[in-house]
């Protein structure tokens, strides 16, 4: 059999050269035969081993019959049935090749988004830790969206995952978009809602025109973009990185965010940058109203002027005390105002747990009226009694017994007598 190279070269002498097949023969030193094969065919030559058969076909129709009967069934129970007792390998290859008869054909769907259709939502916990202040550190969740069109991803660490702070991280991203999807697909996160929206969340959607969609429980695939953003975040993102605390984490994320967005996407061949402009044409108008201004609570400020949002404690102005304020929190600082509108307090967000804040403001009020009410209790007492309680104690004469007479009690001198004492 000759080689790929010599049939090549006998055609092009033959069609080419125009030399005859006797001298193609000299010239390449084989036989008048070989040089005939070779114009006779246009294909290649390539060595074929002869057909063999195989110890697997003795056995074939009993294969056959047990797909049939059941198509699902494994080549290991396969072998079992059949009583195989040799290597397993040649029997999967050919259960492998007989199964797609018996096996319908269960093609998947390829999906496509169209724009501005929904973005896929989750929350991730990064694999470091993060300095939140006072000594502490921790790994608090991110907020990540991903545009299911253009693969857009946006995300934010949040000091928690209640629903208050779920909402303010979906505002705060929702407005660096400038659009919101018609869309958000969650899963059963439990500021969300599982299985109903909490109602927070509801009145949230509602604001938005938006429809958020709470997948079915242990249904990872319905939301596998964002679910591989994290895992991009987790491996492309974070190594190598140190963060002075969440404001530096968030800055760092958005910096490199803006650059990820701009590389080609694997799936859709084009950088979801370039699509981004006809995915927000697609995409509902942001209200007008700012959502963080109705997450708010009531509460009644008492002596120990000071108000608790998650773990912290806030100090109130003391001039709040006894009346009902409002207290409106979210990612960033926590402010208090009474219902006339005045501002008690503001503080920016403790990220650290179980810590308590007082602005030194409301410290130096607080000694103050302190000093106010305990003058004026002074000024009560001594117009009652004549006595000044806020004055120096008064002098109060005391009887002091002469020493000698514990000596004579014990029996320490002469006379002593342990029945009478000398008064």
């Amino acid at each position: 059999m000759i080689c790929v190279e010599d049939w090549a070269e006998i055609r092009r002498l033959h069609r080419a050269e125009q030399m005859p097949i006797r001298a193609i023969a000299r010239h390449l030193g084989i036989s008048k035969n070989t040089v005939k094969r070779a114009l006779a065919t246009d294909r290649p030559p390539k060595y074929e081993r002869p057909a063999k058969g195989s110890v697997v076909d003795a056995v074939e129709v009993q294969i056959r019959e047990l797909l049939r009967e059941t198509p699902t069934m494994p080549a290991t129970v396969i072998a079992e049935r059949i009583g195989w007792e040799r290597g397993m390998t040649i029997l999967k290859e050919r259960v492998r090749e007989l199964r797609p008869a018996y096996l319908p054909a269960d093609p998947v769907s390829r999906t496509v988004y169209q724009p501005g259709e929904l973005a896929q939502c989750d929350l991730w916990f990064p694999d470091a830790d993060v300095p939140l202040g006072y000594g502490q550190a921790g790994r608090p969740p991110v907020l990540v969206l991903v545009s299911g069109y253009s693969r857009v991803i946006t995300a934010r660490m949040l000091p928690s995952k209640s629903t208050g702070d779920l909402i303010d991280g979906h505002w705060r991203l929702l407005s660096a978009w400038g659009a919101v999807p018609r869309m958000l697909v969650w899963d059963n996160e439990a500021g969300v809602g599982r299985g109903k929206l909490t109602s927070e969340f509801a009145a949230f959607a509602g604001l938005l025109a938006t429809k958020i969609h709470l997948c079915r429980p242990r249904d990872p695939e319905t939301k596998g973009l964002v679910e591989r953003a994290n895992g991009y975040l987790s491996t492309s993102f974070l190594p190598g990185r140190h963060f002075t605390g969440p404001g530096d984490f968030n800055t760092q994320l958005a910096a490199w965010l803006a650059v990820a967005n701009r590389r080609v996407h694997r799936v859709l061949q084009a950088r979801p940058a370039d699509r981004w402009e006809a995915d927000k044409a697609g995409m509902l108008a942001l209200p007008p109203v700012d959502p963080p201004a109705w997450w708010r609570f009531s509460a009644r400020i008492g002596r120990d002027h000071y108000v608790r949002v998650d773990t912290c404690d806030y100090s109130v102005h003391p001039r709040a005390i006894g009346r009902t304020v409002t207290v409106r929190a979210d990612t960033e600082e926590i402010t208090v105002t009474t219902t006339g509108g005045d501002q008690v307090a503001r503080h920016a967000r403790c990220w650290a747990r179980h810590q308590t804040l007082t602005d030194p403001d409301h410290a130096a009020a607080a000694a103050v009226l302190r000093g106010e009410v305990l003058r004026r209790r002074g000024e009560r007492t001594l117009a009652a009694t004549g006595t000044d309680l806020a004055g120096p104690p008064s002098l109060v004469e005391v009887e002091q017994r002469e020493l000698g007479s514990y000596d004579r009690l014990f029996t320490v001198i002469d006379g002593g007598d342990s029945g009478e004492v000398e008064g």
